[in-house]
């Protein structure tokens, strides 16, 4: 029997069975799961009118005429409740992209995005940053889905073909036609650099490892990428030896020995690498084909050492697995945080103490020591906090902790050496203080024999007199303020008087005066370059190519002096004096590159820039990552254990 309500419920039915029916039938409505692209524009959300994918196929069109760059676009509902950058990440893999291959991909009714991809064409990550906050975003907000393609499209474009960068200074335009020819040189100049540039970031693009790649290069590109790789592999083989000897506290050196043998092959490698450049750099002229010859042999050693460690890097990171103990590690460095806060009065104090009996010129390597410490602390202490809020969150939401624990590792490590090199400076002026008056009296007893050998010494024995003299009429003078100083220059004098000696008098110095005179250099020598590699290494965000270089050779030499001891004394006294000269002039180079980086990198002082300056944070297209997306540590992450190159594939996302 039927019944009033019987019609109205039908209806219900009826109407509820259209709504499931449309939202069976609702296009997109189905989560949209990654998969391989084969077109450059898709368009499965229907956020694109026809005209609109005509205008988005045309400008990746233009980009791969103009730059050889293949930009994929693709417009989907969702990401299948994935992060965007992990869709589009899967999406690459499946699609098989490889090394010039970009992806923009837009999940219309998520409002989110992603963009995957290597940086090409010496094109930088900040103006990666810039395209899509500027130019991409605000296209997505407003719904301009056909914008934000071609956008992006145009706006690598630029960006690769150097297209922001101003030709002529305004101020010229209208310059009076007197300083029409100053004008020309100033727009050669700049086309120079323009060329340059390019061929630069063609050099860059260039596999270091393929030598008939590299020999296609001109010649002053190679130069250029020579200086560079130099850098960075330096800086890659200091990171990985510090994280290395972490990792060698916790695991034993039986469990790190792959690595170990890695890192000293890679430093080998730089060592020779760093030769070839100061035979480059020397005083003796090569043939612009020598010149391409040297370089290419350069470029290659340091790549294949690169890749060489960036082929541990997965093993390393498994390995020493930062989130196992997160929370106990974190708790170790808040120890280390107060033990070295609690040295740094202490150290502070010897300093004021160190300036008050000595100029500010021989306290230089140090002077600002104590404050680099503290903000290298302070920095630490920062990276602690944000480790223990990344553990705090969801598990699989953590791994911004291994940053924050190898930032403040790194920083820590940087703090403790900069307050040893205060806490020692001590000891090595005393050092020198006690064995001056040993070294100017045998300078002096050189003098007197030399007085008997002055018409038979010639050119050699006249100048080496003459230097000796004028160490010992400033000594007793300069001793007092500068006991270091003059201790370098009596032993380099008397070593050199000694040989001028032996070659007029035709006689061999004894033995016993030989190596006493050798342990003094060796002494000297190594004192400097412990000096100037404690300054690189808690400076090398600032350091060139040219101080290392000079360091490197200076340690060569050192090494060669220390086994050339026993077989021969007077060759290994050349290379101890050598070592000091070239531990000096890098630790000059070094100085003036930090004075330099410091006036063009404000605001300092502050304890992100001071981890900058030592090289803990670095540029993040290279190896390592803050975690927290771009801008958590203003575009710089921490390194860590690999080569320079590493991981530079990037991945950038998020909402608009």
């Amino acid at each position: 029997m039927l019944t009033s309500t019987d019609p109205l419920r039908r209806i219900a039915w009826f109407v509820l069975g259209l709504v499931l029916a449309g939202a069976m039938a609702a296009p997109g409505a189905a989560a949209e799961q990654p998969t391989r692209l084969d077109t450059y524009v898709t368009d499965s959300a229907g956020a694109l009118d026809r005209a609109g994918a005509d205008r988005v196929r045309a400008a990746v069109d233009r980009l791969y005429a103009d730059q050889r760059v293949r930009l994929w676009v693709a417009y989907v509902g969702d990401f299948a409740g994935a992060r965007p950058q992990d869709w589009a990440a899967q999406t690459v893999r499946q699609s098989g992209f490889g090394d010039r291959d970009l992806l923009l991909a837009v999940a219309t009714r998520d409002r989110a995005y992603a963009f995957d991809g290597r940086p090409t064409g010496g094109m930088s990550e900040s103006e990666l940053d810039r395209i899509l906050t500027d130019q991409v975003e605000p296209a997505l907000r407003d719904n301009r889905w056909a914008d934000a393609g071609v956008a992006a499209a145009e706006g690598i474009g630029s960006a690769m073909s150097g297209g922001g960068v101003s030709v002529v200074p305004v101020l010229f335009i209208g310059a009076l036609i007197v300083l029409a020819l100053a004008g020309l040189l100033l727009y050669q100049r700049h086309r120079r650099r323009v060329r340059d540039r390019a061929q630069l970031a063609q050099a860059r693009e260039t596999d270091p490892t393929d030598s008939a790649a590299l020999a296609a290069l001109p010649l002053e590109a190679l130069h250029a990428r020579s200086r560079e790789i130099l850098v960075e592999l330096d800086n890659a083989v200091r990171t990985s030896t510090e994280e290395l000897d972490l990792a060698a506290g916790e695991f034993g050196d039986t469990a790190v020995l792959p690595f170990r043998t890695a890192l000293e092959n890679a430093r080998a490698a730089t060592a020779k690498a760093f030769a070839i450049r100061q035979r480059l750099d020397d005083a003796v002229p090569e043939t612009p084909d020598e010149q391409r010859a040297m370089l290419i042999d350069l470029i290659t050693t340091a790549g294949h050492a690169d890749r060489e460690l960036d082929a541990r890097v997965a093993e390393f990171d498994a390995m020493r697995d930062l989130l196992i103990d997160a929370e106990s590690r974190l708790d170790a460095l808040t120890r280390d945080i107060v033990d070295l806060t609690g040295r740094v009065p202490r150290s502070e104090a010897e300093l004021a103490r160190l300036r008050g009996t000595h100029p500010a010129s021989v306290l230089a390597p140090i002077a600002d020591n104590v404050t680099m410490a503290r903000e290298r602390i302070a920095f630490a202490d920062e990276c602690v906090g944000d480790g223990r809020r990344e553990i705090a969150r969801p598990v699989g939401e953590q791994g911004g902790a291994v940053a924050d624990i190898r930032a403040a590792e790194g920083a820590l490590g940087q703090a403790r050496t900069l307050l040893d090199a205060v806490d020692g400076a001590a000891a090595d002026i005393q050092q020198a203080r006690a064995g001056l008056p040993a070294v100017l009296e045998e300078l002096r007893g050189d003098l007197d024999t030399s007085s008997e050998l002055t018409e038979h010494g010639g050119r050699e024995l006249a100048e080496a007199v003459a230097a000796a003299r004028a160490v010992l009429a400033t000594a007793d003078t300069a001793a007092a303020a500068d006991p270091l100083g003059v201790f370098h220059d009596a032993v380099a004098a008397d070593g050199a008087l000694d040989r001028a000696l032996a070659a007029a008098g035709d006689r061999k110095t004894a033995v016993e005066d030989l190596m006493r005179r050798l342990d003094r250099a060796l002494g000297d020598a190594a004192g400097r370059v412990r000096m100037a590699g404690d300054f690189i290494a808690t400076r090398r965000g600032a350091v060139g190519a040219m101080p290392r270089t000079r360091l490197s050779e200076a340690q060569r030499h050192l090494d060669e002096a220390q086994r050339m001891r026993t077989e021969d004394p007077a060759a290994a006294l050349d290379h101890a004096r050598t070592a000091a000269d070239l531990a000096g002039r890098a630790l000059g180079e070094a100085q003036a590159g930090v004075q330099t980086w410091q006036i063009r990198r404000p605001p300092p002082g502050t304890t992100q820039a001071g981890a900058v300056l030592g090289g803990i944070l670095i540029d993040s297209m290279l190896r390592g990552g803050m975690g927290g997306g771009p801008g958590r540590r203003g575009g710089y992450r921490a390194g860590s254990f690999g080569g320079s190159g590493g991981s530079r594939r990037i991945s950038r996302g998020g909402r608009f």
